[in-house]
């Protein structure tokens, strides 16, 4: 053992520590795969990440586990959506957790979309209208400029909780804000084909992205948010179709194809090709999204591929 020890300090002294293990200055708690995805992404070898939801779990519905309170009891840092998405298990959590670094308003519990303008709020709201997020759309990972904001407002907030390292963080955003307008370079070239087309979505969950593509959102599957869909509200979404035609229908990979499927098929009977999208919604969706610009550019490449099909002449 002793031995041993001698051999530890003269590499960390002599060999500057590089063969020495490096342990994680910050412990997060990360509400969704997206948010873990870029803490990674700006905490580097400083963080451990934990995600306590997966692409293919709806993150509105999720049960408040003892293991998810034994992980947040160990947090430096909660970070999620907010804007009322994790609403029925976070707040729970939180409680339960005991752990006072991470409560409302203290350094250890950042909101992503508190770091950015949102889309679809409420003038007033109620349980009538369904799982409406009177604070407004929380699906902000589909932006890619709200997404930038939070990952720079995520490296002051590091720095903030582990000064010692802030300009370690402060280089990371760097870095990735430098991948990310590379990245966005190739994207704006695959987007064009979808300028001006219109979607049937399940839920909201898309809205940011379809806004920035131009794409046009014509009906949801849901007849209310949070309320899957009706035999009568697909029937109306079929009769839309005559006035105005969507070109696609997208789904997450974790919600119900069934009606999607239904109505492709009965506009399918009507000579009209309305095809139905699975995508992934979030980093772990498919084997190739393995963090967030692999996931847009599996979405993107998705829909490009199927309008430029479905308008061979569209180049």
């Amino acid at each position: 053992m002793k031995t041993w020890s001698y051999i530890l300090c003269f590499l960390a002294v002599f060999g500057g520590g590089a063969f020495l293990p490096v342990f994680a200055e910050i412990h997060i708690f990360a509400c969704e795969p997206e948010w873990k995805s870029l803490a990674e992404e700006i905490g580097g070898e400083k963080v451990e990440v934990y995600s306590a939801t997966t692409a293919f779990q709806d993150p509105h519905h999720i049960e408040a586990r003892p293991s998810l309170i034994a992980k947040m009891r160990k947090a430096d840092l909660v970070f999620c959506a907010g804007a009322d998405l994790e609403i029925g298990w976070l707040p729970l959590l939180l409680r339960q957790s005991g752990n006072a670094k991470i409560q409302q308003g203290q350094k250890g519990y950042l909101l992503a979309t508190s770091l950015v303008d949102l889309i679809e709020v409420a003038a007033s709201s109620d349980r009538s209208q369904g799982d409406v997020h009177a604070a407004g759309n929380p699906h902000i990972h589909w932006d890619p400029y709200r997404v930038l904001k939070v990952a720079n407002g995520l490296s002051i907030r590091l720095g903030e909780i582990d000064p010692t390292h802030s300009l370690y963080y402060q280089e990371r955003f760097i870095q990735f804000e430098k991948k990310w307008h590379q990245a966005m370079k190739t994207w704006h070239k695959e987007i064009q084909a979808l300028r001006g087309k219109k979607a049937i979505v399940y839920h909201k969950n898309w809205n940011y992205l379809l806004h920035w593509l131009g794409v046009e959102v014509i009906g949801d599957l849901e007849p209310k948010p949070g309320i899957p869909p009706t035999s009568h509200h697909l029937a109306t979404l079929l009769q839309l179709s005559h006035q105005h035609r969507p070109d696609f229908i997208m789904v997450t990979n974790y919600q119900d194809t069934q009606g999607a499927q239904w109505l492709s098929e009965r506009w399918l009977s009507e000579k009209i090709a309305v095809p139905v999208i699975q995508l992934p919604y979030t980093v772990g969706g498919t084997e190739k999204a393995t963090d967030l610009i692999s996931l847009y550019s599996a979405v993107l490449s998705a829909l490009s591929n199927h309008s430029l099909r479905s308008n061979p002449h569209a180049q």
